[in-house]
């Protein structure tokens, strides 16, 4: 005798809502805040999304609450401030490359990035930003010689040995060092450049970058080096290595790529700086290829000086987006190979 299961509805489960609900409300709250910008004469669309972002929020739970319950409409709601968030923080993003890319390559080619000013105006088309390329990467790369070790050195300290009040006092100031404004650091370096009798150069500049890697350093390898599993060591101390050794062969090598994914981030920090730039290294339309000697220019205050001394020339507007874009490019680069590398030495697991 042969019997049936009835399959009944589960009295847990009630009414949901499409897959496709929240673009539906999406896209409704966009035309009606469209519509109410155009009945109330509001011409700006960053007003137009803010209140579609409203809309969309309020119209989920009103919605959710009517079709799900309360419960799940609290839920949505915060799946879509969630959502309103990432929007708020990318489209100021978007925005900001488009505006960039699409002024910056007008005059963005060969020989804008082989040339100098050199004898052009500010106020004349023409000129490049070879100059400023040469002196970014001098200034930067000095900068990074610098902090970099310093910085690693002493996150090694602070994680493997650091114990009692100088580990405390170093901590301290990395955080106070991690908040100072970059024309202090400029200031202190002008400061001995005057104690000192030394002129206007690359190498100041890259001092002060230095003094604000420096901190960065030191945090991204702490905290790259407290995520090494405390196994590892003891498993290498157990074996009679020494600390030292242990260090260098165990710990460093498992957070290799995490080091230097901070190390490019620090790199890309103070690549952009204009203020310590601006006050130790000056400026210089022609090309210096010496960072210890004479001023020098650098991509950040190129386009500071193309903008403030242009005169309401149209060429000096493209020249400043230009380089803009040349430097989103730079950092971008470093990023993607502070990535690579991270990759590449990431310790490989196996099953």
């Amino acid at each position: 005798m042969s019997t049936t299961t009835v399959q009944r509805p589960s009295s847990l489960q009630g009414a949901r809502l499409p897959k496709w609900s929240p673009w539906a409300i999406a896209a409704g709250s966009l035309a009606v805040s469209v519509g109410l910008g155009l009945a109330t004469g509001i011409d700006s669309r960053v007003q137009w999304g803010l209140i579609a972002a409203l809309l969309f929020v309020f119209g989920t739970y009103v919605i959710a609450a009517g079709v799900e319950g309360k419960r799940q409409a609290k839920d949505r709601v915060a799946t879509s401030l969630v959502w309103v968030a990432f929007l708020l923080a990318v489209v100021p993003l978007v925005s900001l490359v488009w505006t960039t890319v699409s002024r910056g390559v007008k005059v963005l080619d060969g020989y804008f990035l082989s040339h100098s000013m050199g004898v052009v105006a500010d106020t004349e088309p023409g000129g490049g930003i070879y100059h400023a390329i040469i002196g970014t990467l001098e200034q930067v790369g000095i900068a990074t010689l610098i902090a970099a070790p310093i910085g690693v050195l002493t996150a090694i300290y602070l994680v493997e040995y650091g114990s009692g009040h100088l580990a405390r006092a170093v901590t301290f100031f990395v955080d106070v060092m991690t908040g100072i404004p970059s024309i202090v650091a400029g200031l202190f370096i002008l400061s001995l450049l005057l104690i000192f009798d030394m002129g206007f150069s690359g190498f100041a500049g890259a001092l002060a970058l230095a003094i604000l890697m420096m901190p960065v350093v030191v945090r991204s390898t702490e905290e790259m080096l407290k995520l090494v599993p405390n196994e590892l060591r003891e498993a290498s101390l157990a074996l009679g290595v020494p600390k030292w050794r242990t260090i260098l062969k165990v710990v460093l090598p498992t957070a290799i790529g995490g080091i230097t994914t901070g190390v490019m981030l620090a790199v890309a920090r103070i690549a952009g700086e204009t203020a310590p730039v601006l006050l130790l290294v000056f400026g210089n339309p022609f090309i210096n290829n010496n960072p210890f000697e004479g001023a020098q220019a650098s991509l950040p205050l190129y386009v500071y000086q193309q903008y403030s001394n242009s005169a309401g020339s149209e060429a000096a507007y493209d020249r400043a987006w230009a380089a803009a874009l040349t430097l989103i490019a730079f950092v971008m680069i470093l990023n993607l190979a502070a990535r690579g590398i991270a990759r590449w030495k990431a310790p490989k697991t196996g099953r």
